[in-house]
C-alpha cells in the first residue's frame, strides 16, 4: 500500500512555513530572553496587556493559550511568585479568578512589547508589502479554529 505523499508545492509550502516559524520564533524568543520571560510567559503577560486593568478570567487565558487548566495555573503560579500578575477573585462570581498585571508586570511587558514588536518587523513585517500581508491574513483566517473552509478546499 502506497503512502499519500505531498506534491512539490505542498511540501515546499509546508517546510517554508516551519522553517519561518522556528527561525522567527527563536529569533524573538532570544530577543526577550535578557528580560527574564520566557515565550510562555510573555504571551500570558501579552494577553494580559491587551485586556487592560480589568484582566482576563484564568479559564480564557488557559483557553486562549491553549494550554490544560493545570498547565497554565503552574504558569500563573510562576508568574505570581515573580510580582508579575495577581490574581483577584471575579467580579459577581464567587468561584472564578481574573488575572491582571502589576506594576512590575505592566513595566516588564512593556520592554518586552517593544523588543518583540522591533523584532517581528525586522524579522517578518518589514520584509513584506501590503499585498502579502493581506494574502497571509486571508490565509491565517482560513486555518483558524472557526473556519473548518481549509478543510474542504482544494
Amino acid at each position: 500500500m502506497a503512502t499519500p505523499r505531498l506534491s512539490d508545492l505542498e511540501n515546499e509550502a509546508w517546510q517554508g512555513f516551519l522553517y519561518a516559524h522556528d527561525r522567527i520564533w527563536r529569533e524573538i524568543e532570544a530577543g526577550i530572553a535578557p528580560l527574564g520571560v520566557s515565550m510562555a510567559e510573555y504571551s500570558v503577560l501579552s494577553l494580559l496587556g491587551r485586556a487592560g486593568r480589568s484582566g482576563m478570567r484564568m479559564s480564557e487565558l488557559a483557553r486562549d493559550r491553549l494550554m490544560s487548566t493545570g498547565g497554565f495555573t503552574r504558569l500563573a503560579d510562576r508568574l505570581e511568585r515573580r510580582g508579575l500578575i495577581e490574581r483577584q477573585r471575579a467580579a459577581g462570581d464567587g468561584r472564578g479568578y481574573v488575572a491582571v498585571l502589576t506594576p512590575d508586570g505592566r513595566n516588564l511587558l512593556r520592554k518586552a512589547w517593544k523588543q518583540q514588536h522591533a523584532d517581528v518587523r525586522r524579522l517578518f513585517l518589514d520584509r513584506l508589502d501590503d499585498d502579502d500581508l493581506h494574502a497571509l491574513t486571508r490565509i491565517w483566517s482560513r486555518l483558524g479554529p472557526e473556519s473548518d473552509e481549509g478543510a474542504s478546499r482544494r
